[in-house]
């Protein structure tokens, strides 16, 4: 786990991909390449997802690929069947992550209230995603919660965007955080990937700026 994280946090923004055709899977994968992402979390929003990851994972072996929207063991089961390196999910449901550390699948699951934290770490788990981030109320509510959590960690995804990205990334209880904005699913599905690729660079150079 200790791994992963260290990866994710290198990272900084984790692409979060809601795609419906798998078709357009490894398309998507070479615009995020190409921009200075060479990852993503593809949500099982659809029934597309599982073979979205199996063709990326086997096209690029480099690619860093999570399984994002996972509810159930089974899904979880077929995620990382298909190549996924690690299981998020929107919310902390104690069933899927006991079974995810039986399999021996990193998940980092959703919370945005100090009871759900307080689960979390009974199961373990120090590296959390907050969401939906803005809604819950964003770096302020990161920042209230990780005052008696000293150890817990998170990754806010939800409304995060050009706007916001630096008062998140700058938040020392934020380890990376999750977006869509530079992957929007009417571009994926129109095929605009040079748009994506395009935005996915924006990204990273924001990144840097960031982290300068």
């Amino acid at each position: 786990m200790e791994e992963l994280i260290n990866k994710i946090t290198q990272t900084g923004i984790i692409p979060v991909v809601k795609i419906d055709n798998s078709e357009d899977a490894v398309p998507l994968a070479e615009a995020l390449k190409n921009g200075g992402l060479a990852c993503a979390e593809i949500t099982f929003r659809t029934a597309a997802a599982e073979a979205a990851i199996r063709k990326i994972s086997e096209k690029y072996s480099d690619f860093f690929i999570g399984a994002g929207t996972v509810l159930s063991c089974e899904q979880a089961d077929a995620a990382m069947n298909a190549g996924a390196s690690f299981i998020v999910s929107p919310g902390l449901n104690p069933d899927v992550v006991k079974y995810c550390n039986q399999k021996g699948y990193p998940i980092i699951p959703g919370v945005c209230t100090p009871s759900e934290v307080e689960a979390a770490i009974s199961l373990g788990l120090t590296y959390l995603k907050f969401f939906p981030a803005e809604a819950a109320g964003g770096v302020k509510m990161i920042k209230a919660m990780a005052a008696p959590y000293t150890k817990v960690r998170f990754m806010p995804t939800g409304g995060v965007c050009v706007n916001n990205l630096a008062d998140y990334l700058n938040c020392k209880a934020v380890y990376a955080c999750g977006g869509s904005w530079m992957v929007p699913a009417d571009k994926i599905t129109g095929g605009n990937f040079d748009e994506i690729e395009q935005l996915t660079r924006q990204a990273v150079e924001l990144l840097k700026e960031i982290r300068a």
